[in-house]
């Protein structure tokens, strides 16, 4: 499952006791709950609330796209009750499709059975044995799903997909796309870390996030800002494994599965943040660049002009260090 890790929104500090904030004739409004085991928190510049409409778009993705749902479409079609995708699990699919291809592999919903294996959640402290890995892997791949029409047909009726690393940067985008349509020019959505922004603040200036630094003490992780990006207009993803983790002999299992090997991805690889034009893109490319390592992440992001890429990891010296894309300079506020 996707890591909700440290992109917090500086703006949002305030929306605990914030309930409208009026430079006239504006008004902004926030809306905050919970949804798919984690929170969201939206600020947005209407004369109307539209919380009722936040709550339908998300109840929307959940019924088509989330596998914890026993009712939704992808649940249905990994338990082989039908092979018909409606609109939103037909897009989801055919863009890991795409990103898969572009990744190497790297990306790969059909690694749910192994996520299953691993079971994050679970307080267990025993692992999968090399030879339930292995047998697991036979029916991973992207290579064994493919979309036909509005079927979906899969090579074994064991291949399983989880959208967890795709589907919430989707809902972001939804939402984004719903105050939209009703008008809605300032806004920005955080849905378990994940964001979209348009437009500015109520003080007129760009979206302000934060992308932490991963600094753990004990087994409090503290919060400090690596970098502090102005957002106007674009999405913003975090990956990482500092947090989401389970401890077993004494050593961490980090939640990231490499589907090229059925195991975790270890690597210097703190946390990986993404900034591209749609928040589904910049969710799957931050899990991707986790899986591939810090080498495999500079490789692929130096390679392309579309997304910017913050990577935090460990250097030899057990230090933690900064590296930006090129495209980042174009978001960064400097002090």
């Amino acid at each position: 499952m996707k890591k909700y890790i440290a992109v917090w929104v500086a703006v949002l500090a305030a929306v605990a006791i914030m309930v409208f904030y009026k430079q006239d004739p504006l008004v902004y409004r926030s809306a905050s709950g919970v949804v798919w085991h984690t929170t969201y928190n939206i600020v947005y510049e209407s004369e109307v609330a539209l919380d009722d409409s936040i709550i339908a778009v998300t109840n929307c993705i959940d019924n088509s796209a989330s596998m914890y749902n026993s009712r939704s479409v992808l649940s249905r079609i990994n338990g082989n009750r039908t092979d018909t995708a409606d609109s939103i699990v037909a897009m989801l699919l055919r863009r890991s499709i795409e990103v898969n291809r572009e990744t190497g592999g790297a990306f790969d919903p059909t690694v749910a059975p192994l996520m299953k294996l691993w079971n994050m959640r679970s307080d267990s402290a025993a692992l999968p044995s090399d030879e339930v890995i292995d047998s697991v892997l036979q029916y991973v791949g992207m290579d064994k799903v493919r979309l036909v029409g509005n079927k979906v047909i899969k090579d074994d009726a064991r291949v399983q997909i989880d959208f967890s690393a795709i589907a919430k940067g989707l809902g972001c985008d939804e939402v984004a796309r719903m105050l939209e349509r009703n008008g809605v020019e300032n806004y920005i959505v955080e849905i378990g870390g994940e964001i979209v922004a348009h437009g500015f603040n109520g003080r007129g200036k760009p979206w302000s996030v934060s992308v932490d630094m991963p600094i753990e003490e004990n087994d409090t992780v503290v919060h400090s800002s690596a970098l502090m990006l102005a957002l106007g207009d674009g999405a913003v993803a975090t990956s990482g494994n500092y947090r989401n983790y389970k401890v077993v002999d004494g050593k961490k299992v980090a939640h990231i599965i490499n589907p090229a090997t059925g195991r975790t991805a270890q690597s210097s690889l703190l946390s990986v943040t993404v900034v591209a034009g749609n928040c589904m893109d910049a969710d799957a490319y931050a899990t991707a660049l986790m899986v591939m390592g810090f080498d495999g992440a500079c490789r692929f992001a130096s390679s392309r002009d579309d997304i910017a890429v913050v990577l935090i990891y460990v250097d030899e010296d057990g230090s933690l260090q900064v590296w930006r894309s090129h495209g980042m300079s174009r978001y960064e506020m400097r002090a």
